[in-house]
């Protein structure tokens, strides 16, 4: 065999190999998705808003995802949420398998307690957002509280999960800035379970986005003389269900720097309710999962099933949200957050 012929057999050989070794990697890639089951983590207990979106998001994301995998959702309740957002920093897998249902105050918690949150909020991958959404604060009519002025005349007292909740920050902030006594509860396992301890009379008031009341509650609101009153909201803009008579806290404080330490806070309403990947996710698992969570969001029948629980619709795409979180953690004012701190935690 002439040195002419080996070499082309050796060049032939090799060019075979490489080809058949790119194939199952192309394929794998098309098909990376095909036969597998992606799994949600919520960072709180069932019946919240987290639960609901999530569990909404199981039965319609995989049908927009390459290869149709199954999509189910395990809960993790723990530490006002922190638990499940450190787990998923540090110790989820990063297959693109696993996502988790963010906390809206993920920016809040890293920065206000760097010792407790083991995370870099701008180091997840944020896949979108369905829904964005202030807090409330809301209190039982029987109290005989109309608006907020009427809380100074009396001890409060509120239910939350724990000190890293949204819940809990926006009760703790309230009460220092509009000079409430306020005593709150912990060790709830959720939004649903908050609220069913201010119906079971084991709290009087508690703080969580409007969504949670309108869909598990909302007969509390109505009438002459309803169960409960909405009495101050936290974000950037007023809520648009809700009368334009309910203030938003950074109306009714005058302090330049109490007003900083509420707009910092208040962009976690930014944040909503979506998904993201843990840090050093595969980069084609980025694209393909960003790109099917904006075709979820685009399907009627999603849209449809979110009204069912009388849960709605507000559209951030992944980049939009990724920009957001990015802006919070690199430009928020030490002075501001610092404020934010003293008032909710008293260091």
């Amino acid at each position: 065999m002439s040195a002419f012929r080996k070499t082309a057999m050796t060049v032939a050989l090799c060019t075979a190999v490489t080809i058949s070794a790119a194939v199952p990697q192309a394929v794998a890639k098309d098909g990376y998705f095909a036969g597998k089951t992606i799994k949600i983590t919520v960072p709180y207990g069932p019946g919240g808003t987290y639960d609901q979106y999530s569990q909404t998001f199981s039965k319609h994301l995989g049908k927009h995802i390459p290869g149709k995998p199954n999509v189910i959702v395990q809960h993790m309740p723990g530490a006002g949420g922190s638990k499940a957002m450190n787990w998923a920093y540090n110790v989820m897998p990063k297959t693109g398998y696993s996502l988790l249902n963010p906390l809206d105050n993920t920016v809040l918690n890293q920065l206000m307690r760097p010792e407790k949150m083991r995370y870099d909020a701008r180091k997840f991958t944020w896949l979108g957002s369905s829904n964005q959404t202030n807090m409330m604060v809301i209190i039982r009519s029987d109290t005989g509280v109309k608006t907020w002025k009427d809380m100074a005349k009396r001890k409060n007292i509120g239910a939350a999960t724990g000190a890293a909740s949204y819940g809990f920050i926006i009760q703790k902030l309230t009460s220092r800035l509009l000079n409430y006594e306020l005593q709150v509860v912990q060790g709830y396992k959720g939004s649903a379970a908050t609220t069913f301890a201010v119906e079971r009379g084991e709290a009087e008031l508690n703080a969580n986005n409007w969504l949670t009341y309108a869909s598990r509650v909302p007969h509390w609101f109505e009438g002459k003389n309803p169960f409960a009153r909405v009495v101050v909201q936290v974000g950037v803009f007023k809520d648009p269900a809700l009368p334009k008579t309910i203030p938003l806290l950074s109306e009714i404080i005058d302090s330049p720097l109490d007003k900083a330490a509420v707009k910092f806070i208040g962009v976690a309403g930014l944040l909503g309710r979506g998904l993201v990947l843990p840090p050093n996710s595969p980069k084609h698992t980025v694209k393909t999962l960003r790109a099917s969570y904006d075709r979820m969001n685009a399907d009627p029948a999603f849209e449809a099933a979110l009204k069912k629980r009388r849960l709605r619709l507000i559209v951030a795409s992944g980049a939009e949200i990724q920009k957001t979180v990015n802006d919070a953690v690199n430009n928020a004012s030490k002075e501001a957050v610092d404020r934010a701190r003293h008032l909710i935690y008293g260091k």
